[in-house]
């Protein structure tokens, strides 16, 4: 939780319109914690980070569901010498579209994520190693009620608001479902109420990345190891669809990368495997080294996801995306809507071909079907799947226009 302006020295007092400095605090529930698929755990932890105060009323809280790779650092700087903003820093600070001057604004890591919350890295006690493939499965709605235990012991009376993108999203739709009279807006955007067997399948070729690597080892790797190349093609894989062919073709279109002074020798093991293949032709040019800057660029976002990013938690949320369906859950998505007493707002975004505009239109349809207040609203971009993360004032404008009514 960031501390009062006046309690921080002058050189770490934050810019005008930003949160400064920001500590993740840990939520350590006790109790025993049932998921959806049955199994039981004795107590989670969720790491979470707030900007802003809580008002008297206790009702001016604004709660931020991260996407699959996110985490609870969306705003602010976590000290002098790491001043990598979080991944909404855009978004979140004194007068921005979120603005901690009159809004409590909090985010945590998911349950069965790998920054701090309970997951398949974490150390289970009855056994002292990582739980590993012996976690539950979770669920979209199990993270959604892991949020509320937490809220309730640091006293949110009620959310003012609740809003994500893509699975970030998805817990916005979860939340109004599971908890109506707690939860007064709902903001969900570049989202749906299941995906489409295209996603599905993106989503399993990253997962069979990491299953056929053979650090995986059935789940079972020390902290630092597993299978970072098999994580690594997931993500790059992954990323692709996050983007547009519009924004790809922009920033990197066919440039390729500056050659080598000199080739690259092949390594003692490669000739002998070239010479066993019977390739005599081959040689220091044969090889496959990054020739365009777009290889270059997906192979770095490969390499710094398997820094911070756990391969068996991507393999239980990828899967906890793959099982969430409104529809199928409740019955239909107008039944599955029929909670829901939340002012609602659902945005689109023309280039995201993951979920693309259609799939976000049609909560809002059905919402209205199911007789809710609810809008819709498609912004036009090039940008793809992550434009909900980018500057985009119309995007806070909409924002604002649905915390202020």
């Amino acid at each position: 939780m960031n501390d009062a302006d006046d309690d921080l020295p002058p050189t770490t007092r934050p810019e005008p319109g930003e949160v400064g400095l920001v500590e993740a605090r840990d939520f350590v529930s006790n109790d025993a914690f049932v998921c959806d698929n049955g199994m039981a755990l004795p107590g989670f932890t969720l790491r979470y980070e707030t900007y802003g105060r809580l008002n008297a009323a206790r009702d001016n809280a604004v709660l931020i569901c991260h996407a699959l790779s996110g985490d609870h650092h969306c705003a602010g700087i976590h000290s002098l010498n790491d001043r990598k903003p979080g991944w909404w820093n855009n978004l979140v600070g004194p007068g921005k579209a979120l603005d901690t001057n009159k809004l409590f604004v909090l985010c945590a890591n998911v349950l069965g994520g790998c920054q701090g919350s309970s997951g398949p890295s974490s150390i289970n006690f009855n056994t002292g190693r990582p739980y590993g493939l012996s976690f539950p499965n979770v669920t979209i709605r199990d993270m959604v009620r892991a949020q509320r235990r937490w809220l309730d012991a640091i006293g949110v009376a009620s959310l003012y608001a609740v809003i994500g993108g893509s699975m970030g999203g998805m817990q916005v739709l979860q939340w109004g479902i599971e908890y109506p009279a707690f939860t007064k807006r709902m903001l969900a955007m570049a989202t749906t109420a299941r995906e489409s067997a295209q996603a599905i399948a993106f989503n399993e070729v990253g997962r069979q990345a990491i299953l056929q690597d053979p650090e995986w080892n059935q789940g079972n790797y020390s902290k630092g190891g597993g299978p970072r190349v098999g994580l690594a093609i997931a993500r790059m894989m992954a990323h692709i669809t996050y983007l547009s062919d519009a924004s790809m073709d922009r920033k990197f279109g066919r440039k390729q990368v500056k050659a080598r002074a000199e080739p690259r020798a092949l390594s003692a093991d490669e000739a002998s495997q070239l010479s066993m293949m019977g390739d005599e032709s081959a040689g220091p040019t044969a090889s496959f080294d990054v020739q365009f800057e777009v290889e270059s660029y997906l192979r770095h976002q490969g390499k710094s996801f398997i820094n911070r990013f756990d391969a068996n938690t991507y393999l239980y949320i990828t899967r906890a995306l793959d099982s969430f369906d409104l529809a199928a859950s409740y019955g239909s998505l107008e039944q599955a809507f029929a909670p829901v007493e939340a002012e609602t707002l659902v945005v689109g975004f023309t280039s995201d071909w993951l979920f693309p505009p259609e799939q976000n239109r049609a909560i809002a349809q059905a919402l209205l079907r199911a007789g809710k207040r609810a809008s819709y609203a498609e912004l036009r971009t090039d940008l793809g799947h992550d434009s909900f993360l980018l500057e985009s004032p119309q995007l806070y404008d909409l924002i604002r226009g649905v915390l202020r009514q």
